[in-house]
């Protein structure tokens, strides 16, 4: 209980750090906000008026003392751009993103874990020769091109899958629930959630190959060979357990980093999604919103390693945390 009441107290601290980074950075960068509601017909004290109806008018330390009230209330503040709570604006579309990621980052990991132990299993063989060019060319070629490609043949081409957004324009849905379980958005899921598990599987898949080549010289191995069991149960029970420890942490880190990184996907399936609306808040100097943003996914980085801490202890009971 100890650990984990010291990790709370980190992440509590990181976040503060970001966001006290965040507040300062975005002040200091170049652009006005109020450029978005300026005409030059207005008056200086219009635009005293403008700066005054979003509290920029103040001292920069009173803003960052109301910056910090608001995050304790969990509010991000209004918009600068639509004048909406950004909390709303957040949550709006958090549920693409989240969906996207998880769904693209378990087919990636299960794919990259499953080929990757086979190939280091049966090293030197037609799968690992063949294998591990594709894998390095797919993790080298660009999020877009993918995506472009997967576009060109199986919505433009065949016409399997629709080309962009999150659903068809004019479905209507009785809840959030019929809305992401219906079939409408699952079909227009498939291609960006395609697209990122392509570009993120050579990740685990080569992590995997490494760290069974490394398991399967410790003595565990050797042992259940020697007690006749069969190579299927050495393998999944024995030594792939062992070598998915690394990929936990892996799975953590990367979940949070594609949440943040889903921008140019999102932007060539036209996903409405976090990615999006955090390039556009920086775009028009839109401070709430993307603080926002940035601090929602650092929160869910900072969550996942906690995860990824308690996952790797019930994965390995040798890892006894806040123990000698």
């Amino acid at each position: 209980m100890v650990f984990y009441a010291k990790r709370l107290a980190h992440m509590v601290f990181v976040l503060w750090a970001i966001a006290t980074i965040l507040f300062l950075m975005f002040r200091l960068l170049p652009g006005d906000p109020t450029i978005a509601y300026l005409d030059p017909s207005f008056t200086g004290e219009q635009r005293q008026m403008i700066l005054h109806d979003f509290g920029l008018d103040q001292p920069l330390w009173w803003q960052y003392v109301l910056f910090l009230g608001n995050l304790l209330h969990g509010q991000f503040g209004l918009s600068f751009r639509q004048r909406l709570p950004v909390t709303d604006m957040i949550l709006s579309v958090l549920p693409n993103t989240l969906l996207l990621t998880l769904v693209a980052l378990i087919a990636a990991y299960a794919f990259g874990a499953l080929v990757g132990a086979l190939m280091a299993w049966k090293r030197g063989g037609a799968l690992e020769t063949i294998g591990i060019p594709l894998v390095l060319a797919t993790r080298a070629a660009p999020e877009f091109w993918i995506g472009m490609v997967l576009l060109a043949v199986f919505a433009f081409g065949v016409g399997w899958f629709p080309a962009g957004g999150a659903t068809s324009p004019g479905a209507v849905f009785t809840s959030n629930l019929a809305r992401y379980s219906s079939a409408d958005f699952l079909r227009h899921l498939v291609l960006p959630a395609f697209t990122l598990m392509i570009y993120l599987q050579g990740l685990p898949l080569l992590l995997m190959r490494s760290n069974m080549l490394e398991v399967m010289g410790e003595e565990f191995v050797i042992m259940a060979r020697m007690k006749g069991l069969p190579e299927r149960t050495i393998m999944l029970r024995h030594a792939a357990r062992n070598a998915l420890l690394p990929l936990v942490t892996a799975f953590a880190l990367g979940f949070g980093a594609t949440l943040g990184g889903d921008v140019v996907v999102e932007t060539v399936f036209s996903w409405p999604g976090l990615g999006r609306m955090l390039v556009d808040a920086v775009s028009s100097s839109d401070y709430p919103l993307a603080q926002g943003a940035f601090l929602m996914i650092a929160a869910v980085l900072v969550t996942m390693n906690l995860l990824a801490d308690i996952a790797y202890g019930l994965l390995d009971p040798r890892v006894a945390h806040g123990r000698r």
